[in-house]
């Protein structure tokens, strides 16, 4: 499956691309990124876009601050830069959220830019070629790396020569079971010689992922549900959210909610129906969350938790960018 925005001049739509791929798989990113093009085709359009539409727009692609952003970033790009995307790696970085990756891959892919792409793909290809032995996530190995590549591209081919080295830790050189059969680089390869592919590139050892029990309620008031939008700076940021938490140890779920509850909206409030528990898990933990119809008592929504509370009709959720986990709970809602 070809890659989004590879092969493409436009450096906006490069910029896109390379952000929706951050620690995303290429099938999840193509109808996201299709949309977004559409929705969004120039920087101008995105930087004249609300916030709330931008997250809606990127609902279930995850990692949100990535949607923030782009949205923070073309507001930049239109105040400094008058519209358009520098050419440089050294003015590219200075726009919000681009790092040093991001700006590489549009300095090198849209400018022709003589600097190395390096993505997991690309440390995973150079690693085995030279059965490098230092550990990729120190600074010092990166740089190292970067020196290397730099020599070895082409002055007159800078993107193909970094669109291959991905292309080929993509599909050939994959992280179980490389396809070493087929790569053009199995004669010079030094993992391939030892037959010791997969013990490249060195990491550290991952640690145990932690779990958590969460319970949130969907509070009626009326006919309408309190909503609750998380502060900018953190996880999920200005994403929409049922209010809860988690369950301390010993502590039923039940109680929980109450508690989180009234600690977050300082409502009173009453346990109806049981709507059901979901899985998920983020990058760094995981967790079970359970929903619970609950019913206002008294008391006006209070923020300590939040940045922003709302009353809404059920039918306008679905208008309201929500977390995976919370989109979850619609899905039970709905069947």
């Amino acid at each position: 499956m070809p890659v989004p925005g590879r092969g493409d001049s436009n450096p906006y739509a490069i910029w896109v691309a390379e952000v929706m791929l951050q620690q995303t798989q290429v099938t999840t990113v193509w109808p996201y990124y299709k949309q977004w093009m559409l929705d969004y085709p120039t920087i101008s359009q995105l930087a004249a876009a609300k916030q709330d539409q931008v997250l809606k727009s990127w609902e279930g692609l995850g990692y949100y601050s990535r949607a923030r952003n782009l949205h923070r970033g073309a507001k930049f790009v239109m105040s400094t830069y008058a519209g358009s995307l520098p050419v440089s790696v050294s003015r590219l970085l200075k726009i919000p959220g681009i790092g040093p990756y991001t700006a590489a891959a549009i300095a090198s892919i849209a400018f022709a830019e003589v600097v190395p792409l390096m993505d997991g793909n690309v440390l995973r290809v150079f690693t085995r070629l030279t059965r490098l032995k230092s550990n990729i996530s120190l600074s010092k190995t990166r740089r190292d790396i970067s020196a290397e590549l730099t020599r070895l591209i082409p002055t007159n081919h800078p993107a193909a020569f970094n669109q291959g080295f991905m292309d080929l830790g993509r599909v050939i050189c994959t992280p179980r079971n490389p396809g070493c059969g087929q790569c053009p680089l199995s004669l010079i390869c030094l993992a391939r010689q030892t037959g010791d592919m997969e013990d490249y590139p060195v990491k550290p050892r991952r640690k145990n992922i932690p779990h958590y029990n969460i319970v949130v309620g969907l509070i009626r008031r009326g006919e309408k549900i309190l909503i609750q939008r998380r502060p900018e700076n953190g996880l999920l940021g200005g994403l929409w959210e049922f209010p809860g938490g988690k369950i301390e140890e010993g502590e039923s779920g039940d109680n929980a909610l109450l508690r989180e509850i009234k600690e977050e909206t300082g409502l009173d409030v009453s346990l109806d129906q049981e709507i059901g528990t979901i899985q998920h898990a983020y990058t760094h933990f995981k967790i079970t969350l359970s929903a619970w119809f609950c019913d206002w008592i008294e008391g006006e929504a209070q923020t300590h938790a939040a940045s922003e509370n709302r009353w809404v009709l059920m039918n306008e959720l679905k208008d309201f960018a929500f977390p995976r986990a919370n989109l979850k709970i619609l899905e039970l809602l709905s069947q």
